[in-house]
């Protein structure tokens, strides 16, 4: 994984090393399964979250990764209780970076896959099945649950507009029709998540959607349920009064850093996906010239630099 900023590289650093250090090989040999959720301040919701999770999942078993965002309640003794494993995370820095740290331990922890669920509860962890089937079964990479297909308990017709409207705006862009895309119920490969790059401390959904789809990974969605909140109430969109819960101000503010992080990794993939054409290119030509007994990598050039006996295994490829 390759980080933007390498302050978020030491906070996560410090984070898995105190994980490891509490759990020990719950931690380094994961089982199949990695649950991940983000939590901030979920004293309350977290704990009957955990408590209600699948100990398997088609067949599979499964493990709890907590990562708790700079938490001020009780959520990581809460989440601890419930079963977690929990990475108590010192500073507040959003859903996007607390899930991709998640998604570093399920990887370097060996699991195989990651289902990822909100810690509110609004989703039904009996479909998370559902989602993961079809990653299990090899007919997709990535699989995300729809509203939009299933059913939604939310009365809120702003937020149902604006599911639509970034639905039919990212399936414009990306050329691959999606129907939701900010439902937190998803399973991927584990893999997929060191793919591509995720750099947003916040609505980290998009991100993640528009880089599986441009790396050309294959994605699935499938019907699914959100419930309404119990419990607390929602961080989306907090607007600048802050502390004051203003739903269509809230509603306003979150279309507009949503809409600034869907076009801006759009436009930055866009970008690395040219980046790759030309070098694709450029290796097809220094191909042809190596061919034609020329350039600095034919074979001419290159049996005279290499050394009998030697290894072609760099330290490069041996940390990868």
């Amino acid at each position: 994984m390759i980080y933007k900023d390498p302050r978020d590289q030491v906070v996560d650093d410090a984070a898995i090393k105190a994980l490891i250090d509490a759990y020990g090989e719950r931690v380094t040999s994961l089982p199949p399964v990695a649950i991940v959720i983000a939590a901030y301040n979920e004293a309350g919701a977290i704990g009957p979250v955990i408590e209600a999770l699948p100990a398997e999942v088609c067949g599979l078993a499964t493990a709890t990764i907590v990562v708790a965002d700079g938490c001020a309640d009780s959520t990581v003794a809460e989440a601890a209780e419930a079963g977690a494993m929990v990475a108590d995370v010192p500073v507040n820095r959003g859903q996007g970076a607390a899930l991709r740290l998640g998604y570093r331990i399920a990887r370097e922890g060996g699991a195989a896959y990651i289902i990822t669920t909100d810690a509110d509860g609004q989703y039904n962890p009996a479909e998370m099945a559902t989602v993961l089937g079809p990653v299990v079964a090899g007919e997709a990479d990535f699989v995300t649950g729809s509203r939009q297909l299933g059913s939604q308990e939310t009365k809120d017709m702003i937020r149902r507009a604006g599911v639509r409207f970034f639905a039919s705006t990212i399936s414009l862009l990306t050329g691959q029709r999606i129907s939701d895309t900010t439902f937190g119920l998803r399973a991927m490969r584990s893999e997929v998540t060191g793919a591509v790059q995720l750099a947003q401390p916040q609505y980290q959904a998009s991100e993640l959607l528009i880089g599986v789809i441009t790396h050309g990974y294959k994605i699935a969605e499938v019907p699914a349920t959100i419930h309404r909140r119990r419990v607390g109430e929602s961080k989306k969109g907090q607007n600048p009064l802050y502390k004051l819960h203003i739903p269509g101000v809230n509603n306003f503010f979150y279309g507009l850093r949503f809409a600034r992080v869907a076009y801006g990794t759009y436009w930055r993939e866009r970008q690395r996906s040219r980046s790759s054409s030309s070098s694709s290119s450029s290796s097809r030509s220094d191909s042809v010239a190596r061919a034609n007994g020329s350039g600095p990598g034919s074979v001419d050039a290159s049996a005279s630099s290499a050394a009998p006996g030697g290894s072609l295994t760099t330290d490069a490829a041996k940390r990868t």
